[in-house]
Formats: C-alpha cells, sequence, structure tokens
C-alpha cells in the first residue's frame, strides 16, 4: 500500500513546490532545504522528495550543484501567456485567432448528440460540422477546441479555410453577423487526447469554456467547447462598482478588450508673449 502510494505522494510535493516556485514564494538562486529537512516537513520518505525533485529539475525548475545543495531556478519564458478578457467575448476571439496558430486536427459533418443539437436547435434530421483544433502561442499548444456550425453554416468553407482562418471571421463572411453570446466556465481534468494533444499529463486540470454564440436575430451559429491550459491561458474580467449609495456592487465593464500601447503625448502648445 505504502509502495502504491509513493508515486502520488511525490507528484503532490512536486505540485506544491512548483507552486511555490511559479507564485515567486521560493525566489530564483533560493536554496531549497536538504532532502532530509524536507522528508521531516512533508513526513515522507527521502526517496519521495528525491522523486519530487527530479520532477522539478526535469522542467528545469531547480539545479542541483554538487556540494553545494539545490536552487531554485526561473528560467525567463520564452513562451507567452494567453489573456482573455471574459467580458469582451467577441473582440477576444478575433484577436486571438489572428495573433496564435492553429492546428486543425479533425474536420467532418456528424449528427451531434442531443445536448449540442438543442444548443443549436437543430432539426432531428439536421447535422452540424464538426471541427477539432488546437491552438499554439510561440509554437506550444495552450487550447483543444471542439466546435459545432449547424451543416448549412459549414458548408460556406472548407477545410482548408479553418486550417488558416479563425471560426468566427469565416461564419460572418456567409453574411452572419454574431451578436450576443452564452458562456460558461468551469474546470475539468485532461483525457488522453486532450493531454496529447496539449502536450501534458492525462489527468492535467484544464480550464473548460461551453460557450454558444448568437446571431442579430437570436438564432444559434456556433457551440464551442474549449480546454486550455491554465499555465498558458489567463482568464481577466474588468470590474465596476455601480449602483446607489448603500446597494453598490462589482458590475463587469464595457472596456474592449485590447493590447497596450504606449501613450502618446498630447502636443505642445506654445504660448506667446502677450
Amino acid at each position: 500500500m505504502r509502495t502504491a502510494s509513493e508515486p502520488l505522494k511525490a507528484r503532490r510535493i512536486y505540485l506544491l513546490l512548483k507552486d511555490k516556485i511559479a507564485s515567486g514564494e521560493l525566489a530564483d538562486g533560493e536554496r531549497l532545504p536538504g532532502e532530509f529537512a524536507l522528508a521531516e516537513e512533508h513526513n515522507v520518505s527521502r526517496v519521495t522528495i528525491r522523486q519530487a525533485l527530479d520532477l522539478l529539475a526535469g522542467e528545469d525548475l531547480i539545479q542541483k550543484k554538487s556540494g553545494l545543495g539545490t536552487f531554485v531556478h526561473r528560467p525567463a519564458s520564452k513562451v507567452r501567456t494567453v489573456l482573455a478578457d471574459v467580458s469582451n467575448v467577441f473582440a477576444h476571439l478575433i484577436e486571438m485567432g489572428r495573433t496564435t496558430d492553429v492546428r486543425l486536427l479533425s474536420f467532418d459533418y456528424v449528427a451531434p448528440p442531443d445536448q449540442i443539437r438543442e444548443a443549436l436547435r437543430l432539426a432531428p434530421d439536421e447535422r452540424s460540422q464538426r471541427s477539432v483544433r488546437v491552438r499554439l502561442v510561440d509554437g506550444v499548444p495552450f487550447s483543444y477546441l471542439i466546435a459545432n456550425v449547424p451543416e448549412r453554416i459549414g458548408r460556406n468553407y472548407s477545410r482548408e479555410d479553418l486550417a488558416r482562418m479563425p471560426l468566427l471571421e469565416l461564419i460572418e463572411r456567409s453574411g452572419l453577423t454574431s451578436a450576443s453570446a452564452r458562456q460558461e466556465i468551469s474546470a475539468v481534468l485532461s483525457s488522453p487526447d486532450v493531454a496529447e494533444a496539449l502536450d501534458i499529463d492525462v489527468g492535467m486540470p484544464l480550464v473548460a469554456l461551453r460557450r454558444t454564440v448568437y446571431d442579430k436575430a437570436g438564432q444559434p451559429m456556433e457551440h464551442l467547447q474549449a480546454l486550455y491550459r491554465p499555465d498558458r491561458y489567463t482568464l481577466q474580467m474588468n470590474l465596476e462598482r455601480t449602483g446607489d449609495e448603500g446597494h453598490r456592487h462589482w458590475s463587469p465593464t464595457a472596456e474592449v478588450y485590447r493590447r497596450e500601447r504606449p501613450r502618446r503625448r498630447p502636443p505642445v502648445r506654445k504660448v506667446g508673449k502677450s
């Protein structure tokens, strides 16, 4: 029983130390306690501590220096983190589609499951155009996207189109205009196929987003199931205090998703002598 639980204990300690490194609680260059001290602190064997440290070393988060000890190493990240504004769905979708790369895994016309059929308000005999894509930033996968579109809309673009253009742009190219969306955000554990596509371990927690997009007439255009790596994707919502005194509360702002740009100084007005 002890042998079977050792890998789980090692992973738990690895995750605890990794979180402390990521948050800055363990600073770059800081010396970690020795194996014996860590084993005492976490009430595990030194073998378990060694396994946890090996996992950290495998990700280049620590460096072992002979005769000196083990030190935190936080290499400068070469991969950007995608920042998503939850309160500005469409601006974010378009921006992300233009600034990230896509890998199209599948493109088919299928009979969708009941949940998606209801979300898209399809007739019993209607099919959907189903695609599975992986989005990458700086060559690293960060999202796994399963999109379903009514067949009558999906016939307006090809597999080749979807491999090079954002889905929302393709839908709107057919003459429709996205006007609103309903989305739910939760968390799930990665399945084997998703883990392989995102280059992560099976069972890793993922941010899960489910979204239905509607046109101006209130008809569903797209149903999206999106899974995001939390180490590469951050959700953001800007809030402001609204309401009368005594009934004030936080509400989402209408600020448009954008990249920060340098502010220009206003021109200096020359004033002549009077």
